[in-house]
């Protein structure tokens, strides 16, 4: 018997969150990589209606997440020995998630991330990864790896190419949502990993990031690039088992070896903002590929609900689900 159901390998965030209507969107269709933009006016002192602190990051909230649905979860980030790090730990001893491999880096802080949100309720985010660039990989942590059902592996920053090659070695089945790092470095420094990955989780803006920073696919006509469908079959190609893309309000994709798969989304009563939407949909997904025995139509239910459920509230894990049917 494994002693957990997930171990999740990321990033730990304090996230503090301002709320603007001052937020002027600009589309830039033109890149395809950047399609929207918020901007504001330079040099101006602008008013903010409202500011929140909450727990966030990748590894954070798919502990969370896991947990609250009732699987066996620990969590492995770094945290700084500062206040910060610990309201996270504590955080995560609340939510209960096994804790005993947290990383605590002493002389460093523990990573934050400023976000701003849009009257859209959309968000950018500005990351200061700080103690989150110091986690490693090390025996210790490889040989609970390996008591655990699934890996949900999500942003790495400092040594993550050591990271990657340590994780895919294990004996655990696979999540991974690829961060920012890893979807800039590309295709030809990942995607021998992807052979390796039992669940690909992207939205579709990462998912254009990384076809298109495979050299065989940079001549592709951007229309064509920009069709999930089109996405999801050379995501496919590269040998995940299931590749599933969320697309914001036009719904979530997802396709195995069989068919593809359509999910529409439900629309909250209330938008609070979007941060951690990603992060709850697929940690639930993941969360019910296991619960439901593979049954991909009934997990992307599931994680369509929780993450409708995190969008009515603020910040990534305060409107987490405790149930999946």
């Amino acid at each position: 018997m494994q002693k957990y159901d997930f171990v999740t390998i990321g990033g730990a965030t304090e996230d503090i969150t301002f709320y603007t209507d001052e937020a002027v969107m600009i589309d830039n269709k033109e890149d395809l990589l950047a399609q929207k933009l918020m901007a504001f006016e330079y040099g101006a002192k602008l008013g903010v209606e409202k500011s929140f602190s909450s727990f966030g990051g990748g590894a954070s909230n798919a502990a969370v997440c896991f947990s609250k649905l009732g699987f066996k979860t620990a969590v492995i980030v770094a945290v700084g020995d500062d206040y910060r790090g610990k309201g996270i730990v504590d955080n995560f001893k609340k939510q209960k998630v096994n804790t005993k491999l947290i990383q605590r880096i002493k002389g460093i802080e523990t990573g934050f991330t400023f976000f701003i949100v849009g009257k859209d309720r959309e968000h950018v985010g500005f990351s200061n990864r700080a103690a989150n660039a110091k986690l490693v990989i090390t025996e210790k942590e490889l040989s609970e790896i390996d008591k655990s059902k699934w890996v949900y592996l999500t942003s790495l920053s400092g040594k993550w190419q050591e990271i990657l090659k340590n994780v895919f070695c294990t004996k655990a089945k696979i999540v991974w949502n690829p961060g920012h790092i890893q979807l800039h470095t590309g295709y030809k420094a990942i995607g021998k990993y992807l052979k390796k990955t039992d669940i690909l989780t992207l939205n579709k803006d990462e998912a254009m990031e990384l076809v298109f920073s495979n050299p065989a696919n940079k001549t592709m006509d951007s229309g064509f690039l920009n069709d999930i469908k089109n996405l999801i079959k050379i995501l496919k190609s590269y040998g995940p088992k299931i590749v599933v893309i969320t697309n914001g309000k036009h719904g979530v994709y997802a396709y195995d070896d069989n068919q593809a798969y359509y999910q529409g989304v439900i629309h909250s009563k209330k938008t609070a903002d979007t941060t951690g939407v990603g992060d709850a949909f697929g940690s639930t997904f993941a969360a019910g590929m296991e619960f439901f025995k593979g049954d991909i139509e009934k997990a992307m239910q599931a994680a369509i609900k929780n993450a409708a459920s995190v969008v009515g509230e603020q910040g990534a894990q305060n409107g987490l689900l405790s149930k999946l049917s």
